[in-house]
């Protein structure tokens, strides 16, 4: 996902720093998504991590939905 992506996602770039304690404009200035961000914007949105960054995060069996 890109900054973008999530900024659109979420209601604006406000709404991802103020979950993050940033300043407003931190996620507008973002290439990708800093991983160290990645928890605290899982917990805050209910957007997986493995979303967030699938370069850097990969779902495992134990995390995947049951079918």
């Amino acid at each position: 996902m890109t900054p973008r992506e999530l900024i659109d996602r979420v209601g604006g770039a406000s709404v991802v720093a103020k979950a993050l304690g940033v300043c407003r404009t931190t996620p507008m200035l973002w290439k990708k998504i800093p991983p160290h961000h990645c928890p605290a914007i899982e917990r805050a949105f209910d957007i997986p991590r493995e979303e967030l960054r699938p370069d850097l995060f990969q779902r495992s069996p134990a995390n995947e939905p049951a079918a």
